[in-house]
This record gives C-alpha cells, structure tokens and sequence, in this order.
C-alpha cells in the first residue's frame, strides 16, 4: 500500500521516527539496526511496511508502520511476520537483536542459539524460525532478491570456483559460510576451497 515514505526527520528515537511528509506526520516503528544506519540530516527516507491487526474480542483494528533502512531488512521482516507465532513487535526485535546479515548467516548455518538469545524467543520457535526461514530464503535467493553475504571478496571466488567444479550453489554457499565462521575471514581462496571440498 505504501512503499517508502520522505520528508522531514522531526523525531528521532531507538524504537521509531516521525517524519513531515508535506505537512503530515508519520509516526514510523523502527528497528535499533535502522536507527543506527539513520542519517543525522533533516532529510529522510524509508522503506515501508504497512501493518493491520485486529483485536479479536473487541473488532478493534490496529494500524502501525513499520520503517526500514535497507529492503534485505524489510524483506526479512516479511519472512519474519509470515511465520505463525511471529508478531510484527517480535519481529522488530529480532531485527534489532541481530543485523540482516547475521539472520540469513544463522539460518544457513542451524545457528538456533542466536534466535534463542533473542528476549521473547524460546527454543521451539528458535528451531522453527531457522526451519521456516531457511526454505523461504533459498526461494527467494533464486529470484535475486536477498543473497546471503559471505563477506569479500576471496569467499565469493571461493563460492564461483565451487560452482564451476559443478557443486551446488546454495550448498557452496552454506560451507563456505561454514568454513569462514570456524577458521575465519584469513583464509586465501586456496585455503578456502581446499577446506571446503573435503565437507562438500
């Protein structure tokens, strides 16, 4: 329904903005990782995800927008909402709790001890959220939309020499991910490959 919103930076604070719009204000709920990235001009501009709820008891409907920095960031709190159990509130904490990057590298890896580190997140949602997250980001990888980041630029010829040796892309993808975070950013692309062949 709305896109992105731009105007004037009225109001500042780690959980939401207020932004002119022409003359119009607009109280934007937003996460601790778009509240960093948030430039300190008046002028500003965020994506948008438009929110509706509705009280059950009363019929009462509840209209919040939720303000993004970064579309990766938007499209996982989509992903995230889309999950039965996941509030868009809960959802906003798990994007402040953990960065974009670091959600898709949890998911890849069955890292469910980030998600339960998360206040309001139990083991059992914990292992559904990797479950549930992980089928949906491989389909959207394939559309070009969200890409996992492996970081620089020797893990991506690490990832390309990986696929040219006809291994699977997202399968790469997930030891390479795996190899960095056990032996770290340092390893050569030699290195890298060489560690990676013997898990593929």
């Amino acid at each position: 329904m709305i896109e992105f919103l731009s105007g004037k930076l009225v109001e500042k604070a780690p959980t939401h903005v207020v932004l002119d719009c022409n003359g119009v204000g607009y109280l934007i709920h937003i996460s601790l990782n778009t509240f960093e990235q948030l430039p300190n001009e008046e002028y500003c501009k965020l994506l948008i995800h438009y929110s509706v709820s509705v009280d059950v008891r009363s019929g009462a409907s509840n209209h919040l927008l939720f303000g993004f920095n970064k579309p990766s960031e938007r499209e996982l709190f989509r992903l995230l909402i889309s999950i039965s159990g996941i509030s868009s509130t809960t959802a906003r904490m798990i994007l402040s709790s953990l960065s974009s990057d670091d959600i898709k590298s949890a998911v890849v890896l069955d890292n469910v001890d980030a998600f339960k580190s998360i206040k309001g997140i139990g083991p059992k949602m914990a292992v559904k959220i990797v479950h549930e997250l992980k089928d949906k980001i491989d389909k959207i990888e394939s559309g070009g939309q969200i890409s996992i980041s492996l970081g620089n630029t020797s893990q991506n010829e690490a990832l390309t020499a990986l696929i040219a040796l006809g291994f699977d892309r997202s399968k790469s993808k997930k030891v390479v991910a795996k190899v960095v975070g056990e032996h770290g950013s340092g390893l050569t692309v030699e290195e890298l490959i060489k560690t990676a062949l013997k898990q593929l």
